[in-house]
């Protein structure tokens, strides 16, 4: 039996048990068993030597956009309004058969938006280049899921069931849980809060599930069994995904209100090109880019060109600012003066550890170098000996 076949069985036996006291422990066992089967459904074959085929896109610009969605729901068109990169588009499904990158340029910064072909249900199985798609999306920074307008929302929900089964968690913050594996002691378990969804034999057996008799659990937080299960797995991507809904200009205002009101949603119209501004706001809100203007010392600031930071990319410190521009800077920093929104007053003298805001304007002041003799013009010692015996004896005058 494959592993494919064994998750279903699993799927299967789950559906069929009812849910209640008596069930939770069995449910979270089997629960386990499938996270570890679809672990193993991600690996590659034992003795194939690399990956397999992929989609091969160089990272560009300063941020990066996965577009996913099922067949012919305006990826492509879409693409090619916010980019103009040409992206074939036609009247029948799978036009789109490889990644097509394109490059937005909005509020000064360039983000890399992929045009990705569409995927199917089963995609997390490895229907159709599923896996390929999906893998292209976990290295992106935020993922748009093309949703047609017209269709039903079952749409969504595959989807959505689809990435989460490859360990992509939308819209989702990382569980408070600390866990970690020990030599010896046992397992150790503890919480910080009143729990209802996991208890400690629970727990004990779904470690035991993993063959991990050696830890240390602590919840910080009233966490479900599954988020357990992403902790121990520690595979998990955690990214946010906008809702985008085509076609608005086929179904009734009625419908248009109800899609725009869900959470994390935007209806736009590829063929009227209707909001795809807003689009656009809404993905600079979410992928948090933070523009940071330079100051050379007794000049104006230069804003033609930002240094743009993020923190799922390195951080938003004055120190990750310094090791943008060059790693060995941070050596030479005496301080910063910053303006903007970050800052108190106008200039602020700043530390290393300064949170920088989006639009700061940043001048960095260095250490002067110093001789060996002193600094400046004034020796902060003398260069003579210390004891007298050691001075040089000056020659005679001449009689």
């Amino acid at each position: 039996m494959g592993i494919i076949e064994k998750i279903k069985e699993i799927e299967a036996e789950m559906a069929r048990t009812q849910k209640n006291k008596a069930t939770e422990y069995h449910l979270g066992q089997l629960k386990a068993k499938i996270a570890k089967l679809r672990t193993q459904l991600l690996e590659p074959p034992k003795g194939s030597s690399g990956g397999g085929e992929g989609f091969e896109v160089t990272k560009f610009g300063h941020g990066r956009v996965a577009l996913i969605g099922f067949p012919s729901v305006g990826k492509s068109t879409l693409l090619t309004l916010l980019t103009g990169t040409h992206s074939e588009a036609a009247s029948y499904e799978f036009t789109t058969l490889t990644c097509i990158p394109g490059i937005i340029n909005y509020n000064d910064t360039k983000i890399q938006l992929l045009d990705l072909p569409g995927i199917i249900e089963g995609a997390s199985e490895g229907k159709g280049r599923g896996r390929q798609v999906i893998a292209v999306a976990k290295s992106s920074d935020i993922v748009l899921m093309i949703l047609d307008a017209s269709k039903s929302e079952g749409h969504r929900q595959i989807l959505t069931s689809e990435l989460e089964a490859v360990g992509l968690r939308l819209n989702k913050r990382p569980p408070q849980i600390y866990f970690k594996k020990k030599k010896t002691g046992g397992i150790s378990f503890n919480s910080t809060c009143a729990m209802t969804h996991v208890d400690e034999k629970l727990c004990y057996q779904i470690l035991h599930e993993y063959k991990i008799h050696n830890a240390e659990v602590l919840f910080r937080e009233d966490a479900t069994v599954d988020d357990l299960i992403d902790v121990i797995e520690g595979n998990r991507k955690y990214m946010k995904c906008i809702y985008v809904y085509n076609k608005i200009d086929v179904v009734g205002i009625d419908d248009v209100d109800r899609l725009a009101r869900q959470s994390s949603s935007v209806v736009i119209s590829c063929n009227l090109q209707l909001n795809l501004d807003r689009l656009l706001a809404r993905m600079w809100e979410d992928m948090g880019l933070v523009r940071v203007y330079t100051k050379p010392q007794g000049q104006q600031p230069d804003f033609s060109e930002p240094v743009v930071l993020s923190s799922d990319r390195g951080g938003c410190t004055v120190e990750d600012f310094c090791n943008h521009i060059h790693r060995n800077l941070v050596k030479d920093v005496k301080y910063v003066l910053v303006w903007g929104i970050s800052s108190r007053h106008y200039p602020q003298h700043c530390g290393l550890s300064h949170s920088l805001h989006d639009e700061d304007v940043v001048q960095i002041v260095k250490k002067k170098e110093t001789d060996e003799g002193g600094r400046g013009r004034f020796k902060s010692h003398s260069t003579a000996p210390a004891r007298i015996s050691d001075r040089e004896k000056k020659a005679p005058l001449k009689t």
